[in-house]
């Protein structure tokens, strides 16, 4: 029952942040760069519900979010960066060898790679690869940032809670 009751507050917790970044009236002047604060809560589930939870709540989180606050497109965007992101942060996390701040930072990478990797084919135009660059930056910026925040959580949390 504690494993559902924790599912179930970590994705209310991922949606609230989903909805607060919409809410959040920063334009970067790219497409595709935000603050990514949901990452905040999938680093979390990952560090203390483990690997199967943490992508549980990151699906659904992006397919909830996505019919609530955005469309077809934004899911599809938000599932590719959110699986790849996904798939590093497990793998890099695996090792042992690497911090938080740093999952986070490769995440961020990642989660715009897959976006764009999709955007490209979708509107058949691999000169979208021109805006990684840039994409690339902000999300190493905004993965560090995110990996802080997540790593001075985990510290003021229960250490009884670990999982």
């Amino acid at each position: 029952m504690k494993k559902s009751a924790d599912l179930g507050l970590f994705l209310a917790l991922a949606l609230i942040c989903s909805y607060i970044e919409t809410l959040i009236p920063i334009s970067f002047g790219i497409p595709g760069i935000k603050l990514g604060l949901t990452n905040i809560v999938v680093i979390l589930a990952l560090y203390k519900l483990g690997a199967k939870s943490a992508l549980a709540i990151s699906v659904l989180r992006i397919l909830l979010a996505g019919f609530m606050f955005g469309n077809m497109f934004s899911i599809l965007y938000s599932l590719a960066g959110g699986l790849l992101s996904f798939f590093f942060m497990v793998l890099l996390k695996k090792t042992g060898k690497f911090k938080m701040i740093s999952i986070s930072a490769v995440g961020g990478m990642t989660h715009n790679l897959g976006q764009i990797i999709v955007a490209a084919i979708v509107v058949e135009n691999m000169n979208l690869f021109y805006y990684y660059p840039i994409l690339l930056i902000a999300g190493v910026i905004t993965g560090v940032l995110i990996g802080i925040a997540a790593q001075e959580i985990v510290l003021r949390l229960p250490a009884d809670s670990n999982k």
